[in-house]
């Protein structure tokens, strides 16, 4: 069973096994955490110490991370701590593109899709609580949850990565939310700066390192996210067209990757964003840009999916057993500066 881990300003935690059944507690943080007794500010520090971690014990008697479990601890109420995002940054984050059929479908795709990559800035990665902010030029903001490798070892260039090697590259998964500023990126072709704006990478709450056997549940890991109650996706990882191996193998021909690192491995369909029937889009095809796009975001302004001030953004990723459990991530969404639409 996977470890889950949680940080605040005051440093690493432990979430206690018995706090991980998500299905009794509503999602609500009801758990209990035990401070890790390290001097690990980053989380590349924290996974290189982990072999070498205690927790801080009661009793005084220092017990191994892992074994948490038999500790007997009565822990901190996680309720009461300000989780902050288990990835610090600065670091690289990697993001898979159209990586779920059904997202393919709702993008208008048919076919092979070829495996694409793109850049996020690290200055983008925000904690699970924390808010949302609409730049007041944007006005289709959209949401993808994704599920979040965080390496623990170097990944050269030219490694090649088979689904048994995958313990040795990745120490442990987060989940973390894709923020997009959709006219950014669609007229701009501009992925980097539509997903780069503070606030467009909430992380957490936890970092779920995993045993290597752990790894052999990721396709029954179940992605799901709603906006105010409302669910919007909800699919598993057998939906994923390249997966973690494979991703990591295609990136490592041209992008090295360290521990603490940071790859995004694609959302499921039920974003805001859908492509425009084919008839539509073949006359499109027609127009100037300019007056294409304008048309295409007049009809989406329709749209009451994309995200706007006051909604509440929730996320969860599991396995059905609670083998592997990423806890709950809360976000609620503000207009920047107060600006309400």
């Amino acid at each position: 069973m996977s470890t889950n881990v949680l940080r605040t300003a005051e440093g690493w935690w432990v979430v206690l096994p018995q706090a991980l059944d998500s299905a009794q507690t509503g999602g609500t943080p009801t758990g209990r955490a035990v401070r890790v007794d390290t001097k690990a500010v980053t989380t590349a520090e924290l996974i290189a110490d982990l072999p070498h971690a205690r927790l801080r014990s009661r009793g005084g008697t220092p017990i191994a991370v892992r074994e948490a479990a038999l500790s007997g601890e009565v822990g901190t109420p996680v309720s009461e701590l300000a989780v902050l995002s288990p990835v610090t940054t600065p670091c690289r984050v990697v993001a898979q593109m159209v990586n779920y059929r059904s997202h393919a479908r709702d993008s208008g795709f048919t076919g092979d899709i070829p495996p694409a990559f793109f850049r996020k800035a690290s200055g983008s990665v925000s904690g699970p609580a924390e808010t949302i902010v609409r730049p007041t030029h944007v006005k289709f903001l959209d949401y993808e949850i994704e599920l979040g490798l965080v390496m623990g070892a170097p990944l050269p260039i030219g490694t090649v990565v088979e689904e048994k090697d995958l313990p040795s590259y990745v120490a442990g998964l987060v989940i973390t939310n894709d923020v997009s500023a959709r006219e950014v990126q669609l007229t701009k072709t501009q992925f980097y700066e539509s997903k780069s704006y503070p606030t467009f990478t909430p992380a957490g709450p936890y970092l779920a390192l995993l045993e290597p056997e752990d790894f052999a549940h990721l396709l029954d890991l179940r992605l799901r996210l709603s906006v105010n109650g409302e669910p919007r996706q909800d699919r598993t990882l057998a939906d994923m067209i390249v997966r973690p191996a494979q991703a990591l193998t295609l990136l490592a021909r041209f992008q090295t990757l360290d521990p603490g690192d940071l790859l995004l491995t694609g959302t499921p369909g039920g974003t805001a964003l859908k492509a425009p029937p084919k008839p539509v889009e073949k006359i499109g095809a027609l127009l100037p840009p300019s007056v294409k796009w304008k048309a295409f975001f007049k009809s989406q302004a329709r749209n009451p999916h994309y995200l706007r001030h006051g909604d509440v953004v929730t996320a969860s990723i599991a396995t059905p057993d609670g083998r592997i459990d990423l806890g709950e991530q809360r976000t609620p969404v503000a207009d920047a500066h107060g600006e309400q639409r």
